[in-house]
């Protein structure tokens, strides 16, 4: 597991986009070189669920996003889990200087406890992706 800082992660984590349209059946991405996150963080008590709002808000504007899912661990109650897919790393670096994104990172710094894991993937394509554009 890759240990970062708290920025890096916030960073990571917070960036947004929709579930594009996407097609309903399973796609495997032959050349294409996806870049994905998949990051744990802790919200401060009784914190998560505003938290998993800011996470949420604005998703649909992310060039280059193609997955961004915020889910609630059922064994932590202040526990999110964020998986990203991008159709590449440069598109999510660049994610880090849209308005939206910045506005999102200080809304939500606040209310983070810690981060407890954060790993990066190559996707290779499966159920709910689209191939890049």
């Amino acid at each position: 597991m890759k240990k970062i800082g708290r920025r890096r992660f916030m960073e990571a984590t917070l960036l947004g986009a929709a579930v594009l349209a996407l097609p309903a059946c399973a796609t495997q991405i032959g050349s294409t070189s996806m870049y994905g996150l998949i990051g744990k963080m802790k919200a401060i008590s009784g914190h998560r669920d505003a938290l998993a709002s800011i996470l949420l808000e604005g998703v649909s504007e992310m060039p280059g996003c193609l997955s961004y899912v915020v889910a609630h661990d059922p064994s932590d109650p202040d526990a999110i889990w964020v998986t990203e897919v991008w159709d590449s790393q440069e598109s999510h670096k660049s994610s880090l200087s849209l308005p939206s994104v910045r506005d999102a990172i200080t809304r939500g710094k606040p209310l983070i406890a810690s981060f407890d894991q954060f790993i990066e993937t190559t996707p290779i394509g499966g159920h709910g992706l689209r191939a890049a554009a």
